[in-house]
């Protein structure tokens, strides 16, 4: 009866399989995150001034 409680019970958790996952190639659209950070930032920039500049 104990092999089956020892069977049933849950692997404990671990990093090391996220680590793994993340660190696979996949194929796509490669983009650096400076980018991502960098296109949103800056199209904020440009609203503001648009509004500040342009506005009556």
């Amino acid at each position: 009866m104990s092999s089956k409680k020892s069977k049933a019970a849950p692997l404990p958790a671990s990093s090391g399989g996220l680590m793994r996952f993340f660190e696979d190639e996949t194929r796509g659209f490669k983009v650096d995150p400076k980018i991502i950070v960098t296109i949103p930032i800056s199209l904020i920039v440009v609203s503001w001034l648009i509004d500040i500049f342009l506005s009556p």
